[in-house]
């Protein structure tokens, strides 16, 4: 369900269906992995997610906290605009930099 693409010295991450309780444990799995080490740039490419549950949103926050505890950053990129509404309503959209693509995201590391 979750794939990784290497964009430089950026992890992309991608998946399809929603980000929820069911899903996201294999997703946590796959940030830890990327956040364990160094100084974590990771994308989340969200172009293919439907919704984004109470889960999910928790685990966008405990990654966004992991990557800053190790001096990187994560982004999300091509929200549609449920997900955006849901991450506005919520309050978590302000705790993200969001990029209408990857690779515009991608790209906002090198500045």
């Amino acid at each position: 369900m979750w794939e990784q693409t290497r964009h430089g010295v950026v992890d992309i991450i991608s998946g399809t269906g929603p980000l929820n309780m069911e899903t996201a444990e294999p997703l946590r799995k796959l940030l830890e992995n990327r956040t364990a080490g160094g100084q974590p740039r990771l994308v989340l490419d969200c172009r293919n997610i439907a919704l984004i549950d109470s889960a999910g949103l928790e685990l966008l926050l405990d990654t966004r906290d992991a990557c800053i505890l190790r001096g990187g950053q994560f982004h999300l990129s091509s929200l549609n605009a449920l997900c955006r509404d849901i991450l506005h309503i919520t309050g978590v959209l302000e705790h993200f930099e969001v990029y209408n693509d990857s690779v515009a995201a991608s790209g906002s590391f090198s500045q």
